[in-house]
C-alpha cells in the first residue's frame, strides 16, 4: 500500500492560484499580502489539510514556537501537578517545551541552566519552582523573552508570579467549620516562618473574626502526620476544650484523625478536621478518602502561568489562583 505524499506549500499555492513565495507570506501574516490573498490561501491550505514545516515556520516567523520550562525538583509531589498543567496547556495551544530541571536556587546550577536557556531559540521562560516556602532569585534579566513564575515567590516585585491562594485556603476552611456550627475551633499547623503557614493562618482568622470567634488555639509545629497525632494530646492538655481543628495540611491532618480515633472519639461527631492540599487526591484512590480538605488547584496554577507566557500580561505582580472545597467524611 503506497505512502500518501504529505500536502506541500507548493501544492497550497497552486490551489490558491500563486506563487509559493506569496502563499508563504500569506500564511505566515505579511503585511504585503493583501487581505483577500491571505483569505484564498488559508482556504486552500485548509482544504488541503495543510501541515506547515514547524521548523520552517520558525525560521520564517523568528519564532520557535518552544517555551524553556526551568524546574526546581519537577517529580516532587506537589510541583509535579503544576508542571503537568503548564505543559498540557503549552501543548493545547501548540508549543513545545524544553524542560530543564534542577535546583533553581542554587547559584550553579541556576547559571548553567540560564546560560543553556540563553543559547537555545525559546519564546518564553517558565520558571517552577517547589513552594511558597522560601523565595527564589529572580532571573528575568538573564532573558530578553517573557519570562513567568510559578510555585515560587521571587525577590523582584515586579516579576510575573502565579500561586496558589493560601490566604482564601485558610478562609475557605475557617468559613466551612463556622458554616458547620462549630465554635470551638483551633489551628494546627507548621512553622510560623513559612509563607504559606502565614497566609493560610491570616485567611482562617479572618473567617473566624467575621463570626464574633478566635480560635481557641494555635499550634505551630511541622508538616509531619506525626506533629498532628502530637497536636491531639497538647490540645486535650489546654485550658480549653475545642471541637474542630483547621489543619494546615492533610499530613497533620491524617495524624490528628489517626491519634482522635485511637481515642475512641468519633469525627466528626466530636470534633471535625479539615486540612489543606487534597493529597488523597494527588497519591491515594478517592474511594479512600477520610478528610475533608481544600484543593489548591496546582494543575490550574500552572495552566495559567503557561498562559502567561504566551500572552504576558501588562503588569507583573503576585496573581492567586483560586482554590476550592474538597468535602470528606472528617466534617
Amino acid at each position: 500500500m503506497a505512502t500518501q505524499r504529505a500536502v506541500r506549500l507548493s501544492d497550497v499555492a497552486a490551489v490558491a492560484g500563486v506563487s509559493k513565495a506569496t502563499a508563504s507570506k500569506a500564511l505566515n501574516d505579511s503585511p504585503v499580502v493583501s487581505p483577500a490573498t491571505k483569505a484564498r490561501v488559508r482556504e486552500a491550505a485548509e482544504r488541503l489539510d495543510f501541515r506547515p514545516n514547524a521548523l520552517a515556520l520558525s525560521f520564517a516567523s523568528g519564532r520557535s514556537r518552544t517555551v524553556g520550562l526551568l524546574t526546581h525538583r519537577a517529580t516532587a509531589t506537589f510541583s509535579r501537578p503544576v508542571v503537568m498543567g503548564a505543559i498540557l496547556r503549552l501543548g493545547s495551544r501548540e508549543r513545545a517545551a524544553l524542560v530543564f530541571d534542577g535546583r533553581i536556587d542554587a547559584h550553579r546550577d541556576m547559571t548553567e541552566s540560564v546560560r543553556t536557556l540563553q543559547d537555545r531559540r525559546i519564546d518564553g521562560l517558565l520558571v517552577v519552582g517547589s513552594g511558597y516556602a522560601r523565595v527564589t532569585p529572580s532571573i528575568t534579566h538573564h532573558f530578553d523573552v517573557p519570562v513567568t513564575y510559578a510555585f515560587a515567590a521571587t525577590d523582584d516585585p515586579g516579576d510575573s508570579v502565579f500561586l496558589p491562594d493560601n490566604e482564601q485556603a485558610g478562609y475557605l476552611a475557617g468559613r466551612h467549620l463556622v458554616e458547620l456550627g462549630r465554635t470551638r475551633i483551633a489551628h494546627v499547623t507548621a512553622d510560623a516562618e513559612d509563607l504559606a503557614v502565614r497566609r493560610r493562618e491570616a485567611g482562617f482568622r479572618r473567617a473566624l473574626e467575621e463570626a464574633g470567634l478566635a480560635p481557641v488555639a494555635t499550634l505551630h509545629g511541622s508538616w509531619r502526620r506525626e506533629w498532628g497525632e502530637r497536636a491531639v494530646h497538647l490540645l486535650d492538655d489546654g485550658p480549653r476544650p475545642y471541637d474542630a481543628v483547621f489543619c494546615g495540611n492533610d499530613h497533620i491532618g491524617f495524624g490528628m484523625l489517626d491519634a482522635l480515633e485511637a481515642q475512641g472519639r468519633a469525627v466528626p461527631e466530636d470534633v471535625s478536621v479539615i486540612g489543606v492540599d487534597n493529597w488523597e487526591e494527588v497519591v491515594i484512590d478517592q474511594k479512600l478518602r477520610r478528610l475533608t480538605t481544600i484543593d489548591l488547584d496546582l494543575m490550574g496554577v500552572g495552566r495559567v502561568a503557561a498562559d502567561n507566557v504566551i500572552e504576558p500580561a501588562s503588569h507583573g505582580g503576585q496573581k492567586f489562583v483560586t482554590p476550592s472545597l474538597v468535602r470528606g467524611p472528617s466534617t
